[in-house]
């Protein structure tokens, strides 16, 4: 009788510790290295501070006209698929590259998604940035383009006064037109939109004017605006890329602080009072800005052991 009762309790710590695993979820950062030709890098962390690499390139770009994946911008929706979308060249390109996956592993066929053919001047399309609308069951997608002669010029040459655009899409088949996203009255680029509750969002972005080069957000009640004007910096200059994690009761925000070749963050429980975290994280070199999602463990380790 002990003898079944010990098998009967073991059996059940086994079926306990599988569950334990099959819910157990990894941080995932995508990620690049200059100059950005090799393809998709990711990172991986169990806390969402501590990175590390899981060595290898998962995705090698074939389209564009510099065909290189930079700003590599990553979702997961509730069916398991990842959707990615990323820059394809530095100029003259008048979309951005897009693929999908159930495995990070295994991809769909590259596409090129052409947003802005009916502007045929646009210089770039830089950062595209998804997001996954729960309440739609839709991707948002936002960029940054320049249309020279398109806005008042400001500080910025005509050739980098750039604006936000966005397009909706259920599949990346059918998408709807291309409309401005956000106009803030300066150089705007790199936006990620944070979903707080409903009918409440922010948007982190890009003041890429001379000299600021720096993060700032904005509000909405809407993930497709209009958003509020731009707040005060919230970081020092020379900073791109932002990425935003929450961790716990606070937003955890990513970026790129490329003069001093470092990798910075801030935390913030209501995106007006920010606190430097840059001395909590630890991220691998040669990193560059991409945005951070969750995969189950089991992915990860697949990954790890290819």
């Amino acid at each position: 009788m002990k003898k079944t009762i010990n098998l009967l309790g073991i059996l059940f710590l086994l079926i306990l510790m599988s569950c334990d695993t099959a819910k157990k979820e990894y941080y995932v950062f995508t990620s690049f290295h200059e100059p950005a030709d090799a393809g998709l890098r990711l990172l991986y962390s169990e806390d969402g501070m501590h990175w590390d690499s899981i060595p290898g390139i998962w995705l090698k770009p074939e389209i564009g006209k510099h065909k290189v994946m930079r700003d590599p911008s990553m979702v997961r929706k509730p069916d398991g698929t990842y959707h990615l979308v990323w820059t394809s060249s530095w100029n003259g390109d008048l979309g951005f590259g897009y693929a999908n996956t159930k495995d990070l592993i295994h991809w769909s066929e590259q596409q090129f998604i052409p947003v802005m053919q009916n502007e045929p001047t646009t210089i770039n399309t830089w950062a595209p940035e998804i997001y996954y609308d729960d309440e739609k069951d839709e991707f948002i997608v936002v960029w940054a383009s320049c249309i020279p002669g398109r806005f008042e010029r400001g500080v910025e040459d005509e050739n980098n006064n750039h604006r936000l655009y966005y397009i909706t899409t259920k599949d990346f088949k059918t998408i709807s037109e291309t409309k401005l996203f956000y106009d803030p009255g300066f150089s705007v680029i790199d936006a990620v939109i944070v979903k707080r509750d409903k009918n409440d969002y922010v948007l982190v972005h890009k003041d890429n004017t001379r000299p600021n080069r720096n993060l700032k957000v904005a509000f909405s009640d809407s993930p497709t605006g209009p958003y509020s004007a731009a707040s005060d910096a919230f970081t020092d200059t020379f900073i791109e890329g932002p990425a935003v994690v929450k961790l716990g009761d606070e937003y955890w925000i990513y970026f790129d602080a490329y003069r001093e070749k470092i990798y910075g963050a801030v935390k913030t429980k209501d995106f007006i009072t920010f606190t430097d975290a840059t001395q909590n994280i630890s991220i691998p070199k040669l990193h560059k800005h991409g945005t951070i999602f969750k995969a189950p463990a089991s992915v990860v380790d697949k990954l790890l052991k290819k």
